[in-house]
C-alpha cells in the first residue's frame, strides 16, 4: 500500500527525532511491502524564520492532503528567542493553535506507560513503581481556554488581562464519545477530569459526559476535580485507565503523568479529526539546550510514528512491531541519557547510545 505522510519536523531536537521516526517507518515499510512518501513542510519557528509567520495557509493545504501528519517539537527558548518578542498570533505555539483548528484535531491521546525496564527511573516510590501503570490520557484539544476570548487593556490606570473558557454541549459530546469508544478497547473506566464545584463549564462538561455515559453500560464512569487527580496521578497512578478531560487541564496533567514514567521523552500523542486522519507528536518540547547534540530520546517521536500507523492507516501488525521493537531494545539494555539509571550500579548493567543509534537499534528489531 502506499501512504502518503507530511512531516513538520519543528524546532530544537524536532528534526533529530523525526529523522528517527522516518528511517523506523521506512524499515515498516520494507519489512511488510508498503511504501510510504513524506513531504516536509515548515511550522513554528522554523516557519517564522522563512515566512515571518508560524504556519502558511500553503502548509495547511498540504497537511491537509496527506494521510497523517508526523510532527517534531515547536518552539525554543522563551526567555532568549527572538521568536518570544514577536506580537502572540505570530510566535511558534500559534502554528501549533493553527494547524489543530484548521484540521479539526479536537481528540488529543496521551498513552501513559510504565516500562517494567524504565521502573527504576520512576520518581515515585518503590511500591508505586513496581506495581506499573498503563493510562490513556484523552484531551480536548480546540476548545477551552486557549481559544477563547481575549484581551489585555488598562482599566484604572493598570492593565488588566482576559481570557475566556468556553465549551459548547457538542464540543464536549464528541471528546467524550472518542474517550468512551477508546475505553472499550482497554479496561472499560473513564475518569471524567473538571473543576466543577467551581466553573461552569466544568459543570456542563460533567453533564454531558454523563449523558454519553449512558450509552456504554460497560464502561465505568467516575468524576474527578482536576486538583485531587493531579494527586492520585502521583499516589496511585495504576488506578487510572482513560483520563477524560478538557484542554488545559488535559495539557498540564498529561506532562505530570509523562514524567512519572521516567522521562517526557518517552511518550507519544495523537490529535485527531472525524475521519481517520491525526497528527502525531511527541509529548515533550523542543528541549533547544540540548539541540544537535544527537543526545535526543526519539522514542517517544518513533511510539507517536507507531500510533499513525495503527489509529490513521489501520496498520496495527506494524504498529505492533514498532512497540515490541522499543520494548525489546530496553530490555537489552539499551538507554538514551534522560533515562540512563541515576546509581552507578545501575548505569553498569545498560549502555548509554545516542539519537540516531537508537534509532538503529529499533530498526533492527522490527
Amino acid at each position: 500500500m502506499d501512504y502518503n505522510i507530511v512531516c513538520i519536523p519543528g524546532d530544537g531536537i524536532g528534526p533529530e527525532v523525526v529523522t528517527e521516526a522516518k528511517k523506523v517507518l521506512e524499515k515498516v515499510a520494507d519489512r511488510y511491502g508498503h511504501r510510504f512518501s513524506f513531504t516536509d513542510i515548515l511550522m513554528g519557528g522554523a516557519s517564522i524564520d522563512v515566512h515571518g509567520i508560524p504556519l502558511t495557509d500553503e502548509a495547511i493545504r498540504t497537511a491537509k492532503a496527506a494521510d497523517a501528519v508526523l510532527m517534531g517539537s515547536i518552539g525554543g527558548d522563551t526567555s532568549t528567542s527572538p521568536w518570544y518578542k514577536l506580537p502572540p498570533e505570530k510566535r511558534p505555539e500559534a502554528g501549533l493553535l493553527k494547524i489543530r483548528k484548521s484540521l479539526n484535531l479536537f481528540a488529543n491521546l496521551r498513552p501513559a506507560v510504565l516500562y517494567n525496564e524504565l521502573a527504576a527511573a520512576c520518581p515515585l516510590k518503590e511500591e508505586i513503581s513496581e506495581a506499573g501503570f498503563d493510562m490513556m490520557i484523552m484531551r480536548e484539544l480546540t476548545g477551552g481556554l486557549y481559544f477563547g476570548e481575549r484581551k489585555t487593556f488598562e482599566e484604572d490606570g493598570q492593565l488588566k488581562a482576559i481570557d475566556t473558557l468556553t465549551y459548547s454541549e457538542s464540543e464536549i459530546r464528541r471528546i467524550a464519545i472518542k474517550g468512551f469508544d477508546i475505553a472499550m478497547k482497554r479496561r472499560k473506566k473513564v475518569t471524567s477530569v473538571d473543576k466543577a464545584n467551581v466553573l461552569d463549564s466544568s459543570r456542563l462538561w460533567r453533564k454531558v459526559v454523563e449523558e454519553v455515559a449512558k450509552d456504554y453500560p460497560e464502561v465505568t464512569l467516575e468524576h474527578m476535580l482536576v486538583d485531587n487527580c493531579a494527586m492520585q496521578l502521583v499516589r496511585d497512578p495504576k488506578q487510572f485507565d482513560v483520563i477524560l478531560t478538557e484542554n488545559m487541564f488535559g495539557d498540564i496533567l498529561s506532562d505530570e503523568a509523562s514524567m512519572v514514567t521516567g522521562s517526557i521523552g518517552m511518550l507519544a500523542s495523537a490529535s485527531l479529526n472525524d475521519t481517520k486522519f491525526g497528527l502525531y507528536e511527541p509529548s515533550g518540547g523542543s528541549a533547544p539546550a540540548i539541540a544537535g547534540q544527537g543526545i535526543a530520546n526519539p522514542i517517544a517521536t518513533i511510539l507517536s510514528a507507531a500510533m499513525l500507523l495503527r489509529f490513521s492507516l489501520d496498520l496495527d501488525k506494524e504498529a505492533d512491531a514498532i512497540e515490541a521493537a522499543v520494548k525489546q531494545v530496553l530490555k537489552d539494555g539499551y538507554r538514551t541519557i534522560d533515562i540512563m539509571p541515576q546509581d552507578e550500579e545501575g548505569k553498569r548493567q545498560v549502555t548509554q547510545v545516542g539519537t540516531a543509534q537508537m534509532g538503529d537499534l529499533i530498526c533492527e528489531r522490527i
